[in-house]
């Protein structure tokens, strides 16, 4: 048997689930594609995360969109960051091209032009569907992570979380929380230190500076009402493909701090709202971050911990992460031995440190009598890519060389008035881009502040007023001195006395 037989049975093999799957492409060997060797990615396993990474222009965000339109096509709905702003594009079918013919022919795959199901969200200023979310929901542990707040200043936050429930004052937005903050030190000084203890200004200013940090990075926007529902990322068209719904944030890049928060906040309110389902036939949501290190860049180690036990754990509620990075060293150890399918681009060995880089990437792929994995890793073209995935017993399949299909939607991005078409036709733009201001933390302890303020001005009037009163009761109580005098009983008799000799 040649090598090409040996390597072609050894594709089929490990590429060939029963149940549902996703084609990506056709196997490779020796740089050329073997037509029909489909490198097959199961459902199954798809909720055990993935990885796609590469150098820049290898071609990592068209393999994302690869993935997020097959899932689609399956009735699995998907949550794309388009950092880059270059997604949209799914929404438009393929225009096509003979270049892609040609592709195709060498797989052994029809291509078809479809579009996809895309929603269009934001968390900025720009158009979209905006997603929120409210103080109270990211709780005091999260909230506290994401400040990167000492031990001491997350007992204050806990504390002021306690003072809300037990007071029945929501927490919304940033201002409410700024609100409490300083009334905790302030006007309720004394009621918090009766309740819950004494809280030093010292750690309330240090609180509301990194308050300041988050609201300069613009979260201000993210908080508040209405709160986004997480299940309307699992909603699928009437024909049964799930939606694809695209996060533009173009304009947040160099504000990682609101990138991880919203992050963290989505991922904390999918774990605690979607029910477990262990490994079910598909997933029910599949998450793509693009530009993963910038949530993980600068992270405190309390933040990684979160990431690292939520990639664990978010797995068995039917969820799949996966991570599109320049190189897989960008993700943490903890994390990227976590995931299941790596999408691995061409690498370049520029520097010593590239080649060092190079040969630990080497390392995180099963070992092949096919393929000097670190000299392949340098030579893959634009649109091919080194594949390894898990098999529905989980068991880690081949590597392969995949010459990856190309996408049936636009690879290119929407025009304004398509984006804003797409937006303005969507059923959930009425629902969340409504303003909502509604009574709550700042406003009550306002309204508590004022009350109390006038009612200190009654009391100081009304004791003035006493004050006053009794001050005039005096007065008018006291006799004139000569009027003393001369109403006296000394005086009388002197009077009498004189008046009693003169009529002798």
């Amino acid at each position: 048997m040649s090598n090409r037989e040996k390597f072609t049975e050894v594709i089929s093999t490990g590429y060939n689930p029963k149940g549902e799957s996703i084609v990506m492409g056709a196997a490779m060997l020796d740089g050329e594609a073997i037509t029909g060797s489909h490198v097959k990615i199961p459902l199954k396993t798809m909720n055990r995360h993935g990885l796609i990474a590469g150098a820049t222009g290898t071609g990592k965000t068209k393999t994302l969109q690869i993935i997020a339109e097959q899932l689609s096509q399956q009735g699995v709905p998907s949550l794309l960051m388009d950092i880059k702003g270059d997604l949209s594009g799914i929404a438009a079918e393929s225009p096509g091209h003979p270049k892609i013919d040609e592709r195709h022919e060498k797989i052994g795959l029809d291509f078809k032009k479809r579009k996809s199901p895309v929603e269009i969200m934001t968390i900025s200023e720009q158009d979209g569907i905006r997603l929120r979310a409210t103080v109270s929901e990211f709780g005091p542990v999260l909230l506290s992570r994401i400040l990167d707040v000492t031990e001491t200043q997350a007992g204050i936050i806990s504390v002021v979380f306690k003072y809300c429930d037990d007071n029945k004052l929501p927490l919304l937005d940033l201002n409410d929380l700024r609100k409490v903050l300083q009334y905790a030190t302030g006007a309720g000084k004394a009621e918090f230190t009766e309740n819950y203890g004494r809280i030093s200004t010292s750690s309330t200013g240090a609180i509301l500076r990194k308050l300041i940090e988050l609201e300069q990075q613009g979260a201000d926007r993210f908080f508040g009402e209405r709160s986004f529902e997480v299940k309307d990322l699992v909603r699928k068209d009437k024909n049964g493909h799930g939606y694809v719904n695209v996060i533009r944030l173009t304009d947040i890049q160099d504000r990682p701090k609101l990138f991880s928060t919203f992050m963290l906040s989505l991922l904390a309110e999918i774990y605690s709202t979607f029910p477990e389902q262990g490994d079910s036939d598909k997933p029910e949501l599949i998450l793509f971050i693009d530009e993963a290190h910038l949530i993980f860049d600068n992270a405190s180690k309390a933040l990684l911990d979160q990431i690292e036990s939520i990639v664990k754990l978010i797995r068995s509620k039917g969820i799949g992460l996966y991570f599109v990075t320049q190189n897989p060293t960008d993700i943490p150890d903890g994390v990227l031995s976590q995931l299941g399918l790596k999408v691995q681009h061409a690498l370049r060995a520029f520097t010593a440190k590239d080649r060092k880089a190079i040969k630990l990437t080497a390392q995180n792929y099963p070992e092949t009598d096919f393929y000097d994995t670190a000299e392949v890793l340098t030579s893959l073209g634009i649109g091919e890519a080194l594949i390894s995935a898990l098999d529905e017993k989980g068991r880690p399949s081949p590597l392969a060389a995949t010459l990856l299909r190309a996408p049936e939607s636009r690879m290119d991005v929407l025009t304004d008035r398509e984006l804003s078409d797409l937006i303005a036709d969507s059923e959930l733009t009425d629902k969340y881009n409504e303003d909502i201001n509604r009574e709550s933390a700042e406003e009550i302890l306002q309204a508590k502040i004022e009350r109390a303020h006038e009612e200190d001005i009654k009391e100081k009037a009304k004791k003035e007023k006493e004050k006053a009163s009794r001050s005039s009761s005096r007065r008018s109580t006291r006799q004139n001195p000569i009027v003393k005098v001369l109403t006296s009983a000394t005086f009388i008799r002197g009077v009498l006395g004189i008046l009693g000799k003169a009529l002798k």
